[in-house]
């Protein structure tokens, strides 16, 4: 993988490599000053002065070509070859007659290279590494075999199955465990790198608490029944918006109008089901229904009547047509869960609670209201309903719904030049949305009609 859960990992990452490429020159150099490499003095000569060129190299690569696995491939494959040069002047330089067993020197440099190789966390590169050394040692050990005894069979195998291939098969077994640690590592990233992924996708719809939970129960978020709160937002007149903005303007009203919807949403514990142009659906008790849900709900829709009405004299200010929200919000029972389609899976809430909402959105915009919610949230609420400038209709219709419903709404607080003020409609005490203090009870409001 080329990618990090951070982008300072991989320079972190390449300095530790460097650091432990130079660590292992200078045990090289030491082991050659220090001698004990009868008859090798030459080669280990060769392998220093090329472990170094080959280090300068790597340092600059990593410099000035970060990121490119072939490189890294052929550095390890150069320290192999170096390893396969000091085995050779050590098991077949030599005259036939004379003793072959590896020095202790030999062996540290192949070790110390296959280290290398290992901490550098990619399992391909110990593979390339130790693939190499293992093939070009077992070669020259059979070569070995067959110069000094060549007999009969069983003195051959005599002469391969000795210390010298024990040793081998101690490097063999050291390359599959440093193999085995550098495979788990790769494993744990790629999981690490899922999970981050996955929460930042989370975290793009669903509040930061609720996050946690949908990563740890994962797939056991399956289809339930629950009661939940509904909201739906949507803005009065985008399409027309849409129709002459430039792609610039659109983009920014829009990314600026979800951010201030999606962020008021998950203050409240909410969490963002779907964005749907320039509508948004949030639902609260969804994965984890509570007593609160409603009233959290309505908080939320509150809120939001406030923070998109000065959203809108903001932009009205600033040159942009007024855009005005309109909000339906409804609580009952929905199906919640992991919606599995195939090649896409999504986390949502389906039943008649949603299309209730939807309506009461729409129902919004035909009562020139900001807000809409239904009776059966108002009934679910644990404390009063907030004192504001509620109006009720009893038994209004909703489109493709056979039964009526009652629901409370709020009218725009706009004048004629698009400026705030107080309604006409008054409900006990005069006040806007923006003007509620305490939870009171709930004001007894004057039928404005029957639908």
């Amino acid at each position: 993988m080329t990618s990090s859960l951070h982008p300072k990992w991989d320079f972190a990452r390449e300095f530790r490599s460097i650091i432990l490429r130079f660590v292992a020159l200078a045990i090289l150099v030491a082991n050659f000053l220090l001698g004990g490499n009868e008859g090798a003095d030459g080669t280990h000569s060769i392998v220093v002065i090329g472990y170094l060129v080959i280090s300068i190299a790597a340092v600059a690569t990593a410099r000035y070509v970060p990121g490119r696995s072939w490189l890294k491939t052929l550095f390890v494959v150069l320290d192999a070859l170096l390893v396969t040069l000091i085995l050779y002047a050590h098991i077949l330089a030599g005259p036939v007659t004379e003793n072959h067993n590896l020095t202790t020197t030999s062996l540290v440099v192949a070790f110390i290279l296959l280290n290398h190789a290992g901490l550098q966390l990619e399992r391909r590169l110990v593979l390339v590494f130790s693939g190499i050394v293992l093939v070009a040692w077992v070669t020259m050990l059979a070569i070995t075999a067959v110069r000094h005894h060549t007999a009969d069979a069983m003195s051959l195998l005599a002469s391969f199955f000795n210390q010298d291939l024990g040793l081998t098969v101690s490097f063999g077994f050291t390359a599959f465990a440093i193999y085995l640690l550098a495979r788990d590592h790769d494993r744990t990233r790629k999981e690490a790198l899922r999970a981050d992924q996955r929460r930042h996708n989370l975290s793009r719809f669903f509040s930061p608490l609720i996050v946690s939970e949908l990563q740890e129960r994962g797939e056991a978020l399956g289809l339930e029944r629950r009661n939940a709160a509904i909201m739906f937002v949507d803005l009065r007149d985008f399409t027309s918006f849409a129709e002459t903005a430039t792609a610039r303007e659109l983009a920014f009203v829009l990314a600026e109008y979800r951010q201030l919807v999606s962020q008021t949403i998950f203050d409240r514990g909410g969490t963002v089901d779907k964005f749907i142009g320039d509508g948004v659906m949030a639902v609260f008790g969804q994965p984890r229904p509570t007593e609160d849900d409603a009233d959290r709900a309505l908080a939320c829709a509150l809120d939001l009547v406030d923070i998109l009405n000065d959203w809108r004299n903001h932009g009205v200010r600033n040159g942009y047509p007024a855009l005005d929200a309109a909000i339906g919000l409804h609580y009952g029972t929905v199906v919640g869960g992991v919606l599995d389609s195939g090649c896409h899976s999504e986390f949502t809430v389906i039943g008649d609670a949603v299309n209730v909402a939807q309506r009461l959105e729409i129902l919004a915009k035909s009562l020139d209201a900001s807000l809409v919610i239904s009776s059966d949230l108002v009934t679910r609420l644990r404390a009063p309903v907030p004192d504001a400038s509620w109006m009720s209709l009893k038994s209004a219709a909703l489109p493709g719904r056979r039964l009526p419903i009652d629901v409370w709404y709020l009218l725009r607080a706009l004048g004629s030049r698009g400026v705030e003020h107080v309604p006409a409609y008054e409900t006990g005490v005069s006040q806007t949305a923006r003007q509620r203090s305490a939870f009171q009870s709930c004001p007894t409001a004057p039928d404005v009609g029957t639908a």
